[in-house]
């Protein structure tokens, strides 16, 4: 047994150590929250992942969270194998995903965009499905310039490319591509660049880089105007939900990570990006 004097000096350490240490600090010593997340998927989503994960990390010094790219099938893949502790995937599971769990922390629209200097302002569904199909190959018929048509298309397991097929009831063998390209970036950077180009991205992302003079133009669907507010009223029709996946019920690390990106602590990042957050 400790002498009392030595008792009463271990107490008062005990004590004074609690008393500097952060709310964060305490936090982490009863949840035990430490280690490191992996997560993989939809480029939507990586930027707002990323900067959630920086918070997440700000709040509990003993946790590291690595956010890698590379599409939503991706995400799913690696979810499933094990490669990733949770999957990033821009759109909902399919019948055979079912498997695997889904968590929405935050809703965004895909938009098709053309340049800035183009001056055709709005299409209908019918004249999407001619341009990507191949059927109209001249903006002059669509009331634009005397020019051909550049049709920039998503690649296989991107799931922008799965909501735009989804939606136009498009088989992507029907779909007549000039540029393939990857992440949304890729895609704005790509119309961006050619007057005569017309690509479809996340609302998030257009918006931002409009936002920053980026000469691109959001095209409107339906009479709808492609904006996140739209999105969050819910009546532009090409919408879906971002989601973090996991492949069996979350615990620890996953739990807490998890309930901070649906949280109303990252609201304000979420709207940063042009997304819509999750009101649970």
């Amino acid at each position: 047994m400790l002498p009392r004097a030595l008792t009463v000096v271990l107490l008062t350490a005990i004590l004074v150590g609690l008393g500097c240490s952060s709310p964060e600090s305490r936090d982490l010593a009863i949840e035990g929250l430490t280690g490191k997340l992996v997560l993989t998927g939809s480029s939507t989503i990586a930027p707002l992942a990323l900067e959630i994960g920086q918070r997440f990390e700000a709040e509990n010094p003993h946790v590291r969270v690595d956010v890698q790219t590379g599409g939503s099938s991706r995400g799913i893949a690696d979810t499933r194998n094990g490669t990733a502790d949770i999957g990033m995937a821009s759109r909902a599971l399919a019948a055979d995903e079912q498997d695997l769990l889904s968590f929405a922390i935050a809703r965004d629209g895909v938009s098709l965009i053309v340049h800035r200097d183009n001056p055709v302002r709005e299409l209908s569904d019918q004249q999407v499905v001619a341009i990507y199909t191949g059927t109209i190959t001249n903006w002059k018929d669509l009331g634009g310039d005397d020019a051909p048509i550049t049709v920039v298309h998503k690649a296989e397991g991107r799931a922008t490319l799965e909501v735009f097929l989804g939606y136009l009831g498009l088989d992507g063998r029907e779909v007549q591509p000039s540029v393939v390209i990857g992440d949304n970036e890729q895609g704005v950077k790509t119309v961006a660049g050619n007057r005569n180009a017309i690509g479809y991205v996340s609302i998030g992302t257009a918006e931002a880089d409009a936002a920053t003079g980026v000469p691109i133009r959001l095209l409107g669907l339906g009479g709808i105007e492609a904006t996140s507010a739209n999105v969050a009223a819910g009546s532009f029709p090409m919408a879906r939900a971002l989601n973090l996946i996991t492949r069996e019920k979350p615990s620890g690390l996953s739990t807490a990570f998890l309930k901070f990106a649906r949280s109303e602590s990252v609201h304000d990042l979420v709207e940063a990006h042009f997304f819509v957050p999750i009101q649970d």
